[in-house]
């Protein structure tokens, strides 16, 4: 992610702010222009100092202290472009619910600058009503009936749990996985949404057997196989996490949760201006600048930034006694899987004036009119 600054006071922001700590002006984002924006009010809605076009007023779910996104004050939509997508919330009249729930809301937010950067299509319910993109938050009703997150036909379910940190880490450690975030979550999880939307759909099936294998193996057997008897002991060589040798499906979500984890964190190095040179003699392999954008960037020169740059943050979190901030190896055939992804989603937005077109579409999104959250019961 890109680093953000007041427009009035030049003091350097986080994404999630919605106050400046040094002017106190009020913060919004504006998806269509990538940018956090100071505020100045203009009776009920907000001139922003990023845009000097329009007017804005937020979010409604910042009224529970969840979004800081904004939308265009003449637009009928009540939420703004990542909010929409909600379809069930919890139920807001428990306060620690409201903690959880921003958690995630947080987590997702990042996911959908993300997709917003990288022009991906992310139609609504309202516009695709089987298959539209949509996000359940549920409580378990009793702890002898957990909700399970995952995706199906687009409608992507997130345990509440999860917002719980000592119980997500309880849950890392008995699935004995070195990773578990609420982001990680949203981003396996809407690699399978994508596999339907850009494989399956669009009818590149055989290639994508080709490179991860066939999806039509049952896939209940192959995660039962995986639970009692755990990944192949060579996995490391073709896949990214043990997780992903389970089967097909998996392999690619945990491959695309896995682009997406590079090339946010890429932008990020590139936005303080890193540059690696390691003092070791042998140092060639370890040494880079991160002076481009990512989500632009070959994969060859995503990877060749990527290892040594988490080389050096999980040199960095050892010597504060942590663990790698990036517990994963890139073997040759990772590598293969990464760059399926990365051309699926080059072909989906395809040259400049189709990434153009889809702007215009997330833009035209603004002033389509979409459903209320429901909240869960």
């Amino acid at each position: 992610m890109k680093l953000f600054e007041c427009q009035h006071c030049r003091q350097p922001l986080f994404f999630e702010n919605d106050k400046c700590d040094s002017c106190g002006r009020r913060l919004g984002y504006i998806p269509e222009l990538g940018t956090m924006s100071a505020l100045e009010p203009d009776g009920n809605r907000w001139k922003a100092l990023a845009d000097q076009t329009n007017l804005y007023r937020f979010c409604a779910n910042a009224e529970f202290d969840a979004c800081n996104w904004l939308v265009l004050a003449d637009s009928p939509e009540t939420f703004c472009a990542a909010c929409r997508h909600n379809r069930m919330i919890p139920d807001l009249s428990v306060p620690e619910n409201v903690a959880r729930w921003r958690k995630i809301e947080t987590a997702k937010h990042r996911l959908f600058y993300t997709l917003v950067r990288l022009y991906l299509p992310r139609p609504t319910r309202t516009e695709e009503p089987e298959s539209g993109l949509a996000f359940d938050f549920l409580q378990a009703a009793a702890p002898s009936k957990p909700v399970m997150t995952g995706h199906a036909s687009g409608l992507i379910t997130l345990s509440l749990s999860e917002a719980d940190d000592s119980e997500r880490e309880r849950v890392r450690n008995v699935m004995e996985e070195p990773y578990r975030t609420l982001l990680g979550h949203f981003r396996h999880e809407i690699g399978h949404y994508y596999w339907d939307l850009l494989i399956r759909d669009a009818g590149g099936l055989d290639e994508f057997r080709r490179v991860f294998g066939d999806e039509r193996d049952d896939y209940g057997a192959a995660l039962k196989t995986h639970y009692e008897k755990g990944a192949p002991l060579n996995w490391p060589q073709s896949f990214v996490s043990s997780y992903a040798s389970a089967h097909p499906w998996e392999d690619f979500a945990e491959t695309w949760a896995h682009y997406f984890h590079m090339i946010d964190t890429l932008e990020t190095a590139g936005a303080f201006g890193i540059h690696l040179r390691p003092k070791v003699a042998k140092s060639s392999d370890l040494t880079t600048t991160v002076d481009f954008d990512p989500h632009q960037a070959s994969l060859e020169r995503i990877i060749d930034a990527w290892l040594p740059l988490t080389f050096a943050m999980n040199s960095i979190n050892r010597s504060m006694g942590q663990a790698d901030l990036y517990p994963f190896t890139l073997g040759p055939g990772v590598i293969v899987k990464l760059a399926y992804v990365h051309e699926r989603i080059r072909a989906c937005i395809g040259d400049t004036p189709a990434r153009d077109s889809a702007m215009r579409a997330v833009i035209a999104g603004l002033k389509r009119g979409a459903a209320q959250p429901v909240l869960e019961q």
